[in-house]
């Protein structure tokens, strides 16, 4: 069947459900009520939270990858063929520099993806740049005891890397069908317009700004921490002239164009997603202390002790909520005191940043369902087998 065949069918299936939706579902009940204005007030702290300084500069980010970056530098480090050891190395430690949401990783994701990376270092990148965050790290050794804190770094790093490499290995064939595309659509060798250094430069710009903008106070945690995040909009209006100057200095107003019109681009595929997303996380689960369709204080009955199945829950609860950066430790300080185990807390940790349902639609979307639901499946599982073995010892 032709995608012209399929298309009008797709959208009777979505006049049907919504058909379904507003026939079966008791709107007028307070439960559903309520999810509801949890849903639109989630998307509006969404909205203010997070997309002007986190998603816009990320967005820019993207769009400078895949009209700027050369493609033959990203296979040449990043692709199936690649040396692992470098490629799963970088990937897995991304995070501790960009500190960056499980959304906000997406478009910078999507983006090296789609210049050749390898399924396996991408997703590693994917799962470590939400995960392996310094401070939510630190903060988490500070508030739950360093046992809990260790046990999230380690597994937040060893995660990444493993994931990355079953996901490789499960589709090989795919992988390697892709690179050979890549191969054969590269450009022409030729000498790239701006030198190493010059791109370098203008990359590290645009993740300075990114990453200081979006610096979090650490409620006296760290005082070499606060003393940055004191200064984050200096320090990051000097990346900001850093960039105006590699702009004026290296790039033609063409190139520009076609910049503005990438990241654009990335922004019409994504957003959209994204805030969909946003809204039915906020109906089904609400924003932190808040109750929508589904009550917390069932969440929190189910994920007290270490039964696998209390694991499992709480590992499947992370990764379809969305958690902002930090917010997560809150959260289950909460579920601590209302009776969750440790080792459902360290599941949780794992899973929950670094997924939801937001970033499984975006990603869903680049990478189909199988590959998202098999990315989805080995996060869910890791978290619930490294939640069962703290737990024990815990």
């Amino acid at each position: 069947m032709s995608a012209k065949e399929t298309s009008p069918n797709r959208k009777l299936l979505l006049v049907i459900g919504a058909f379904l939706a507003a026939y079966l579902v008791p709107w007028g009940s307070a439960r559903v009520s309520g999810a509801l204005g949890e849903a639109f007030l989630m998307l509006g702290e969404y909205a203010r939270d997070h997309v002007l300084l986190c998603l816009v500069p990320a967005m820019f980010i993207a769009g400078a990858i895949t009209v700027f970056l050369d493609q033959r530098s990203v296979m040449r480090y990043l692709g199936p063929g690649a040396n692992r050891l470098a490629a799963y190395g970088v990937a897995s430690v991304s995070g501790a520099i960009l500190a960056v949401c499980s959304c906000t990783v997406l478009p910078i994701f999507k983006g090296i993806y789609k210049k050749g990376a390898g399924l396996g270092p991408a997703v590693a990148f994917l799962y470590s740049g939400p995960a392996i965050n310094v401070l939510a790290i630190v903060l988490s050794a500070k508030v739950f005891g360093w046992r809990l804190g260790l046990a999230r770094a380690v597994g937040a790093v060893a995660f990444s890397v493993v994931i990355g490499l079953a996901m490789a290995f499960i589709y090989r064939k795919d992988d390697a069908a892709r690179a050979a595309d890549a191969r054969l659509f590269a450009a022409p060798e030729e000498e790239p317009a701006r030198g190493l250094g010059k791109m370098s430069f203008y990359m590290l710009s645009m993740v300075g700004i990114l990453v200081f903008v979006n610096w979090a106070d650490s409620g006296g945690g760290s005082a070499a921490w606060d003393a940055v995040y004191s200064a984050k909009y200096w320090i990051a209006a000097a990346f900001g002239l850093a960039l105006l100057y590699s702009l004026a200095k290296w790039f033609t107003r063409g190139d520009l164009v076609e910049w503005t019109a990438a990241t654009r681009d990335f922004s019409l595929q994504i957003l959209p997603l994204l805030f969909g997303g946003v809204l039915v996380a906020g109906f089904l689960l609400g924003r932190p202390g808040h109750d929508a369709l589904i009550p917390g204080a069932w969440i929190a009955g189910l994920l007290g002790g270490n039964s696998l199945a209390a694991n499992f829950l709480a590992a499947l609860s992370g990764a379809a909520m969305y958690f902002a950066t930090l917010t997560e430790i809150p959260i289950i300080q909460g579920l601590l005191g209302a009776g969750m185990g440790r080792g459902p807390a360290l599941a949780l940790l794992l899973a929950g940043p670094s997924l939801s349902l937001p970033s499984m639609l975006v990603i869903s979307a680049e990478l189909g369902w199988k590959k998202t639901a098999t990315y989805v499946a080995l996060v869910v599982a890791l978290s619930t087998l490294a939640g069962v073995a703290f737990g024990a010892v815990a």
